[in-house]
């Protein structure tokens, strides 16, 4: 691989700028990119959960990645997610993702027709791995939306044989037994980013140094907060911190969950990102209008 470094810090997952009708609009990603090197973010994660990419064509995804790695100019990493159903896709993105500039790739299992075995899934992934040999590759584990629970420790030991580039886990799980087991593989060989956004103090807890999130989009100096808490070993402080992450999660939750919430917030705060894409119904004026006085009762917004 080149020029490989093992993460450390908050890597925002982007949502995808959309405009009513639901086309990409690519014109907002350099003002979204000044907000995320200005919050201090040490990378983006592009076209995942959050971007939506499984309702995005190829075409899309490619295009959306191109903008990222020109709107970020080298001041932040910029990590593809290149999962699909479609191994055929998954590979022409990660080749894309490579020939792009993008600093690393990673893959969510196939969530349609699903891997029985870790076997299938070292399958699945060996040959998208290869066709970006070069870049870092991250399996983005999140049980919740893809309904595979494989196992992930022995995936990562075991797919390390045959994908010299395969560096860690995106662990998007809450089975921190499991989590605690992938940071200790062979004494620590393996990155685990950890990708629940209210819980990011127990996976620190556990050793990991780096998480994904798509609320660090718009709560920075929180997850900054905890992070530095957590190293300094004040965890009074962390945990006090890590419950004004859960009051915005509560509120996100109330409004249809991490991207439609998400996205909803990104636009109260001046970053368009548009509605999601169907079928996420879009946010009606009387929703922005609750959302944003339970986030002025918070203190997130002002009046």
């Amino acid at each position: 691989m080149k020029n490989y470094q093992r993460l450390k810090g908050l890597i925002a997952a982007s949502f995808t700028p959309m405009d009513a009708q639901g086309k990409i609009n690519l014109s907002v990603i350099d003002k979204y990119a000044d907000l995320m090197a200005k919050s201090d973010m040490t990378g983006v994660f592009v076209c995942g959960t959050t971007g939506e990419s499984q309702s995005l064509t190829t075409h899309e995804r490619k295009n959306i990645l191109e903008q990222w790695v020109k709107s970020s100019n080298g001041r932040f990493k910029v990590i593809a997610h290149v999962g699909s159903n479609s191994q055929v896709e998954a590979i022409e993105l990660a080749r894309h993702a490579a020939e792009t500039g993008a600093d690393a790739i990673a893959a969510m299992t196939p969530c349609f027709f699903k891997p029985e075995t870790v076997k299938d899934l070292i399958d699945f992934f060996t040959p998208i791995a290869n066709s970006a040999e070069e870049l870092p590759f991250y399996y983005y584990n999140m049980p919740s939306m893809t309904g595979v629970f494989l196992p992930v420790a022995t995936f990562l030991t075991e797919g390390k044989k045959v994908m010299p580039n395969l560096v860690g886990t995106k662990f998007t799980h809450n089975n921190l037994m499991e989590m605690g087991e992938c940071l200790t593989l062979n004494n620590g060989e393996f990155e685990v980013l950890h990708g629940y956004d209210e819980i990011l103090i127990s996976g620190l807890a556990f050793g990991a140094v780096a998480g994904v999130g798509s609320t660090y989009n718009y709560l920075p100096e929180v997850y900054h907060g905890i992070l530095k808490a957590v190293e300094e070993g004040d965890f009074q402080h962390a945990r006090k911190l890590q419950m004004k992450s859960i009051e915005i999660v509560k509120i996100i939750i109330k409004y249809g969950g991490g991207v439609r919430g998400g996205k909803a917030i990104m636009n109260l705060i001046g970053i368009e990102c548009g509605p999601c894409r169907l079928p996420i119904p879009a946010v009606s004026k009387e929703e922005y209008d609750m959302l944003k006085n339970d986030l002025i009762k918070i203190g997130f917004l002002s009046k």
